[in-house]
């Protein structure tokens, strides 16, 4: 609790005590009516002096019709009308919903700015001569050299230059599973820096890291509004006139047939009392936030309520395959020569030093296969988009690369086994014009990503995976995980064009969702009405193009996203139904003379509370983690 929630809660405490102190006096003392509105207007002022204050100022600033001005009003005219407890009495339950109201807003908003933690405060930067001191993250400059001690934050992102450690990414991923890094590997700013001393160069200012992109995202979220929301405040600015205008119909124009103006004045401040929209204009952006928070604890990123609703509606999720179901990382897991011998040492070594100049994931995962060969062998050669490579290796001409590179150098190959990219992309071997073999390079599935495809399946979600590799591979991949429709051999045009037919053949009111690694999917995540990246701890593409980021690279948290984001919705309608039924009701029977100012604090107080205890259990995201026997 902060300052301001403790002289509330003294303010209301005293307020309390004056208050039952002066029922039970006047109940056994009877005194003149001025003296008792002296000794009510005590307790009155001390627990409602903000509201007439806040009411005041919003008559002045031009900005009439708010909760203040409804319960300045209300309670006023009940002390008026003589009523002294009751005016009291409803300041003071209002004070009380508000107390309790910015509580569990404060306690939502700590779920997010938890986060913030994250935030380094200092630097140790070391100099030419190895002197260590502690500057500004801001000061530091890219190619500098910082030294991050056991228990201390890693402020920029970086390259480790000396040091073995483990890294506590929790607060970026929401995995407590440590990371453990040596001289060579990429750390990001944010992670803890769990055991031994590290000496990390610099690779980005502070402006450009991932902490500061990830908070700026973080920050910024609540501006990005839900239609709901945006909604409940059209709505509350048209509804609160409205019922204003309703209460002088109900105070002067009845009692001009009826008569008995004192009990209809109390029905119309009573009506005022009911009619204060704050359950609704408090609980459902605060449900939103709770969404955000309680995702944001889980490693998800949203950048706004309304991706939040919308990933609530999602009817199609649209896969890349590459770094998204699967690691993104490719070794030879066959090597099929055309002399019938199970190892060609040669053709391995021609691939390898063929492909050392091309940077293609492919590439580089034969030339790890093949390691330690000197490239002095290598006299010329040619990297030829879309096909492969051409190079003259000792004294011959190496070809690597798919069928189009063959057909194009008129090599006449020949099949062999199970060596088609039935399991596999198949890059395949010449030397000097004639076929020698080929290899089958896979990529490992995701552990987790099976799990995924069942889980949006059984929500309901249609499953949909667009790869660059070949259709043979992607059937297969899209098989082993029950992925629903595949289309392979694209483009990332050609899954533009892919995503742009799925929007025109989705369900109407419904959304589509694309998931990729962020890097070179941006178009397609752009494109689609929800844009979920793989963040690579902190990928720029990533935090750029896409409305959600995975901070860990799990595609089961797609469906962890989806379940918050539909437990986020049912909430918001539960307190939308629950507030203007009980309101409606209360509204009805306080016309009619049925109920009384007591029954407008439950309507107005009551209510409130309820949808506020309702909005907060979207703090609670233990039940939405992932299993990790899925893992």
């Amino acid at each position: 609790m902060n300052k301001k929630q403790k002289k509330t809660l003294q303010r209301i405490i005293i307020a309390a005590i004056l208050t039952v102190a002066l029922a039970l006096l006047f109940h056994f003392v009877a005194l003149p009516w001025f003296v008792q509105l002296i000794l009510w207007l005590v307790p009155y002022l001390v627990i409602g002096h903000d509201v007439l204050r806040k009411a005041f100022m919003g008559i002045k600033n031009g900005e009439v019709f708010d909760e203040n001005f409804l319960m300045a009003i209300a309670t006023i005219g009940a002390v008026a009308c003589g009523e002294y407890s009751e005016g009291v009495a409803v300041m003071l339950f209002y004070q009380i919903g508000e107390l309790f109201q910015s509580y569990a807003v404060g306690k939502s908003r700590s779920s997010i700015t938890a986060l913030m933690d994250i935030r380094p405060e200092s630097a140790n930067l070391e100099d030419a001569e190895g002197n260590v001191s502690v500057v500004d993250p801001d000061d530091v400059e890219i190619g500098s050299i910082i030294v991050v001690k056991p228990g201390e934050k890693i402020p920029l992102d970086g390259k480790v230059v000396s040091g073995e450690s483990t890294l506590n990414t929790a607060a970026l991923t929401g995995e407590s599973r440590p990371r453990t890094v040596r001289p060579g590997d990429d750390v990001i700013s944010g992670c803890v820096n769990e055991e031994g001393i590290l000496r990390i160069e610099t690779t980005t200012l502070y402006d450009d890291s991932t902490v500061a992109k990830i908070l700026d995202l973080v920050e910024n979220s609540s501006l990005k509004k839900a239609p709901i929301e945006n909604f409940i405040t059209k709505f509350a600015r048209y509804y609160t006139p409205a019922v204003c205008i309703g209460a002088l119909v109900l105070a002067f124009v009845p009692p001009l047939f009826l008569g008995n103006w004192l009990d209809w004045i109390m029905r119309a401040l009573t009506f005022l009392v009911i009619s204060c929209p704050c359950a609704l204009v408090i609980s459902i952006p605060l449900t939103f936030f709770g969404g955000i928070g309680g995702a944001s604890k889980c490693g998800i990123l949203v950048k706004g309520g309304n991706y939040l609703e919308a990933l609530s509606k999602t009817s199609i999720a649209v896969f890349d395959k590459t770094g998204t179901l699967t690691k993104g990382v490719f070794k030879v897991t066959q090597v099929i020569p055309i002399n019938g011998k199970a190892y060609d040492l040669q053709m391995m070594e021609y691939a390898a030093l063929a492909e050392s100049v091309s940077n293609h994931p492919i590439a580089k995962s034969i030339q790890r296969a093949c390691p330690d060969l000197d490239p002095r062998r290598v006299t010329e050669a040619k990297e030829i988009a879309g096909q492969g490579v051409k190079a003259k290796i000792d004294g011959h001409w190496v070809l690597a690369g798919n069928k189009k590179l063959m057909d194009a150098e008129n090599v006449n190959m020949y099949q062999n086994g199970e060596g088609d990219g039935k399991f596999g992309t198949v890059v395949y071997i010449a030397v000097d014009g004639k076929f020698r073999g080929l290899l089958v390079i896979s990529d490992e599935v995701k552990p987790t990503s099976k799990q995924a495809i069942i889980h949006l399946i059984v929500q309901g979600v249609h499953t949909v995976m667009l790869t660059g590799d070949s259709p043979r591979v992607g059937e297969y991949v899209a098989k082993e995980l029950g992925v629903q429709e595949v289309h392979g051999g694209l483009l990332p045009a050609d899954k533009v064009e892919w995503v742009e037919k799925l929007l025109a053949a989705k369900r109407p009111r419904t959304e589509l969702a694309f998931v990729g690694d962020g890097i070179n999917d941006a178009p397609v995540l752009m494109r689609a009405d929800i844009g979920i990246a793989m963040g690579a701890l902190g990928s720029d593409a990533a935090i750029e193009a896409a409305d959600i980021v995975l901070m860990d690279d799990d595609p089961a948290k797609i469906s962890l996203a989806m379940r918050i984001s539909r437990k986020c919705m049912r909430i918001t309608y539960e307190n939308i139904v629950f507030a203007l039924a009980v309101k409606a009701a209360c509204l009805v029977l306080t016309a009619l003379g049925i109920t009384n100012m007591w029954w407008g604090v439950f309507a107005d107080v009551g209510v409130m509370v309820l949808a506020v205890l309702n909005a907060t259990r979207m703090l609670n995201t233990r039940n939405y983690q992932v299993d990790s026997s899925e893992k």
